[in-house]
């Protein structure tokens, strides 16, 4: 896919490839090339977005290490390195004719043509970051979620956006109807919105019973949106509730549709995937990984793959009717980081957090700043670590009351502007267990 602007002949547009993917390679990103095994490997952070294009054949990823990758899904292999954002990669977009959207933890949207080594625009107004991007149906609009508690529509042709900000948390999840004429919003608040974009203004807006984490819309109008219970539920277009399913123990952090409407994929932060049959509300099977939170799904077109993004670094494919993994070697996995504490509850509290956060003194800052020594620190305080400038003005010092606390009433009201996920632990019982595991494997 060439930029729209391109003249040149077709053995220049070899060695710009070639050039391009050389480029690559000499980033020392280890980027997997060999045509019979299906993993894409190249990021060195969690994979945190996932975008397929219409024809099948590319890809483009987003990560916590700040960066995006173009793909050849026929090739298996970067074809190019986005480099702009200061922070994690949220969220991408392919939008056509050799375009793409990316966002992120930095609070701004850059629209790149393919080949080009900085973004033809950057479009900047969140005050918070970015977490969900979405393109119109028919691909003059970008929506954009973030956590200034807005939705933003950015007409792509130019202009200034139309804000959506009666959400009153948190906004996770974005997505269009298929027919063009709504959007669908979900967020911490326990609401999904259903804005009109034509005539009325006024939203539909649906309680729910659980903070919201993802958003996907049918070809038939189905809304299905991702719970931090670990649930499923449907609406209908109008927002009437339709249906709800347990995917897993742990919260669905990523859901998406097959385009021919068969099949809902739940992604979840305990790592695996739930695959439903939308028509029958009924689990069809579960992919299991390497045990790492899946923080990205989508399917292809013709809705026989499935592609996920975890915090292995990884982008995995899965045969999408049979479950079972695309590449042979899926089974391979960097390590248990936890293995040394195999059966301490504790531990497996702490499971969902391995994705930002390591323990030991030897061990560097992921996308959250590491754990070791934390006690008697305060807060904004570990050394290596760009915090939001929110955190250094709290006067917290983190003890085993406060980091309770912290997981008790939930990030956002606890450390106000914090970039950490909203998560919270109901049980008594589990935050005291996480707190002695903290206490034993972050002692320097």
């Amino acid at each position: 896919m060439a930029p729209r602007n391109s003249a040149q002949t077709p053995r220049r547009n070899r060695a710009r490839s070639a050039l391009l993917a050389l480029a690559a390679a000499l980033i020392a990103l280890p980027i997997g090339t060999t045509a019979g095994f299906a993993q894409l490997r190249g990021h060195g952070g969690p994979v945190r977005a996932l975008a397929i294009s219409a024809d099948g054949q590319s890809a483009i990823s987003g990560s916590f290490d700040s960066t995006a990758i173009r793909w050849s899904l026929t090739r298996n292999a970067a074809e190019q390195v986005l480099r702009f954002h200061s922070d994690a990669v949220n969220a991408v977009a392919l939008l056509g004719q050799g375009r793409a959207a990316t966002a992120g933890a930095d609070g701004r949207i850059a629209l790149w043509t393919f080949g080009k080594a900085e973004p033809d625009a950057v479009l900047e107004g969140h005050t918070a970051p970015i977490v969900a991007l979405t393109v119109s149906p028919d691909g003059a609009t970008l929506a954009s979620a973030s956590w200034d508690h807005t939705v933003r529509l950015w007409p792509l042709a130019g202009g200034a956006p139309r804000v959506l900000d009666e959400h009153t948390q948190n906004v996770n999840g974005v997505a269009f109807t298929a027919d063009g004429r709504a959007l669908v919003s979900v967020s911490y608040d326990l609401s999904v919105r259903i804005w009109p974009l034509s005539g009325a203004q006024t939203p539909t807006v649906v309680a729910m019973p659980t903070p919201l984490n993802a958003v996907a819309a049918g070809a038939d109008g189905e809304i299905a949106v991702g719970g931090a219970d670990g649930k499923v539920y449907f609406l209908t277009a109008g927002g009437a509730r339709a249906g709800e399913l347990v995917a897993g123990p742990r919260p669905v952090i990523s859901v998406a549709i097959s385009p021919d409407g068969a099949l809902v994929a739940a992604a979840g932060i305990g790592g695996t995937v739930a695959v439903i049959d939308r028509k029958a509300r009924a689990l069809t099977r579960t992919l299991v990984g390497p045990g790492l939170p899946v923080w990205s799904v989508v399917f292809s077109p013709d809705s026989r793959t499935l592609l996920t993004g975890g915090a292995d670094n990884i982008i995995r494919r899965w045969n999408a009717a049979t479950g079972e993994p695309v590449d042979p070697i899926l089974v391979e996995t960097a390590g248990d980081p936890l293995a040394a504490y195999a059966g301490d509850r504790g531990a497996e509290v702490f499971r969902a957090c391995v994705a930002c956060h390591t323990l030991g003194a030897d061990q560097a800052n992921r996308a959250g700043p590491t754990l070791a020594g934390i006690f008697g620190r305060r807060i904004a305080t570990a050394p290596g670590y760009n915090f939001s400038e929110a955190l250094k003005h709290l006067d917290i010092i983190w003890t085993p009351e406060t980091i309770s606390k912290l997981f008790e009433v939930g990030p956002q009201a606890y450390t106000p502007g914090t970039k950490m996920p909203e998560q919270r632990i109901g049980s008594e019982q589990d935050r005291a267990a996480l707190v002695r595991f903290l206490e034993r494997a972050t002692k320097q």
